[in-house]
């Protein structure tokens, strides 16, 4: 009978010191619109916000990868039809107009036909093209901004550029290619 009784009284307790344990602590739970707390956080050493990059800008950059890109010749050991920019319609037609000449001719990318894994065709003339696209990252602390510039045509024939750009007189200018 003993025995019963001392794990009747074991549960409660257990409670019980659980109960005073949480009670006894004596920490003070910091929220954050506690004036002190709250002007703790405005002091504290947090890095300056960067600056954004503005859409005007970041569309000027894609531009000078798409024409490092377009000077080179990536489609000179295959017969491409057409060179397609992964940008946006306003973005293409300046391409398109910055370079009337470019053989394989810039096309908007309505005459492309992609499926996954294949090289992309040009709908046209159902030859085999070439994408090009252009990441631009955010400003760097210094004011210089990082974009990679890629080529695709299928699997086996995809590559990329890494560029470092800097502002100068309100145009951007690459100043390392790798």
């Amino acid at each position: 009978m003993k025995v019963k009784i001392k794990l009747l009284l074991l549960p409660p307790a257990i409670i019980v010191l659980a109960a005073t344990g949480c009670a006894s602590h004596h920490d003070k739970i910091a929220f954050t619109d506690d004036p002190d707390i709250h002007s703790a956080l405005v002091r504290s050493d947090t890095p300056a916000v960067q600056p954004r990059l503005e859409k005007a800008d970041e569309l000027k950059i894609e531009q000078v990868v798409f024409g490092y890109l377009l000077d080179r010749h990536f489609w000179d050991l295959a017969d491409y039809s057409a060179v397609f920019l992964q940008a946006d319609d306003a973005q293409v037609k300046a391409m398109m107009k910055k370079f009337p000449d470019h053989a394989p001719p810039i096309k908007d990318s309505v005459h492309s036909i992609v499926q996954p894994h294949k090289t992309p065709l040009d709908a046209d003339t159902r030859k085999p093209a070439m994408i090009l696209s252009a990441e631009v990252n955010e400003p760097n602390a210094d004011g210089t901004v990082d974009a990679i510039g890629r080529w695709y045509a299928g699997d086996a024939v995809t590559g990329f550029r890494a560029f470092h750009l800097n502002k100068v007189d309100n145009e951007w200018q690459i100043v390392g290619v790798q």
